[in-house]
């Protein structure tokens, strides 16, 4: 009996770590038009910096934050300052991350 409830519950409450492909999309497109309106102001995004920090409760979409990394990964991608405060402090489970091209590299 047990274990049927605890299968149950997992059922009704779904797999935290998995997102609906509709909302990593659009996720996916807004980081990339956001670094791309950044790119036509001519801001540098050489360092990797998070783009999503300073929009609406920090993130690009519902639980979604935009960060510029490179591929293959550089040192100043793992630096604190130059990632999203929204994915750290818990208000987002998910990220896109874009080159400083804004091609886009991963959404997870």
């Amino acid at each position: 009996m047990h274990r049927r409830v605890v299968i149950a519950l997992v059922l009704l409450a779904g797999c935290p770590s998995q997102s609906d492909p509709a909302v990593t999309q659009h996720a996916k497109d807004a980081c990339v038009k956001e670094c791309q309106a950044r790119l036509a102001k001519k801001e540098d995004l050489s360092k990797g910096p998070c783009l999503s920090d300073s929009l609406s409760g920090g993130v690009i979409a519902p639980a979604w934050v935009c960060d510029v990394a490179h591929s293959p990964r550089q040192d100043v991608d793992n630096d604190r300052t130059n990632q999203c405060d929204a994915f750290h402090d818990g208000r987002a489970d998910h990220f896109v991350e874009v080159d400083p091209s804004c091609g886009f590299i991963k959404a997870q």
